[in-house]
């Protein structure tokens, strides 16, 4: 698994978000994205996933053109800001309707990521009736539940207790392990220290080497 950017920008309301962004990533490594809010982190992460368009350059993913060869990176999970939830159905009902999309797991796949993520697939509660923590795990369970090639995880550990950060590192851990590419912004040093591999800053949509 490989995934460039190639001089990407993108401006919003004239104003540059992303500035001339090169990378060159691939899979079994953790790379961590350090920034300020604003420094264009998320943004960074919309684009690299496909969920925005860029202005200029290129987003190549195994060899394939984003926007032009493919339209988005399938095999992919995600955890970014504003998450949508179903309010109204329980942790398992929303992560079902997202498996049925792409039909690659089953049932049992989707109960054993809620597990992992230390919550009960058969809890009847609706998501609006979940707490702050909760909410983080479910949204970390269908990120992993179809064991995708890339994680995208923007403040993974935002709202979890103690023990719910220490859950989150270990399957992120596990999840590099099995093979997989993980992109980590995180405002906790100790998940970018604990975890990363390799470390940029962002500053202003500028992207700087770490170590």
């Amino acid at each position: 698994m490989k995934l460039i950017a190639k001089n990407v920008n993108k401006s919003i309301k004239n104003r540059q978000i992303l500035s001339n962004i090169n990378l060159s990533l691939e899979g079994g490594i953790i790379y961590g994205f350090v920034g300020r809010n604003g420094s264009g982190k998320t943004m960074l992460f919309r684009a690299l996933s496909g969920l925005i368009k860029i202005d200029s350059g290129e987003i190549i993913c195994n060899n394939k053109v984003l926007h032009k060869d493919i339209d988005v990176i399938d095999n992919i999970g995600l955890v970014i800001e504003n998450a949508g939830l179903y309010q109204e159905f329980t942790g398992f009902k929303n992560l079902k309707l997202l498996a049925n999309i792409n039909k690659k797991i089953n049932d049992d796949d989707i109960k054993d990521a809620i597990r992992r993520v230390g919550l009960e697939p058969n809890d009847n509660r609706t998501i609006k009736k979940y707490s702050l923590g909760m909410k983080q795990r479910i949204v970390i369970a269908q990120a992993i539940m179809e064991k995708p090639d890339i994680i995208m995880l923007d403040e993974p550990t935002n709202a979890l207790d103690e023990n719910g950060v220490k859950e989150i590192r270990k399957i992120i851990l596990e999840e590099k392990k099995r093979g997989a590419m993980i992109l980590l912004a995180s405002h906790n040093k100790e998940d970018i220290n604990l975890l990363a591999d390799k470390v940029y800053y962002m500053k202003s949509g500028h992207l700087y080497d770490g170590r």
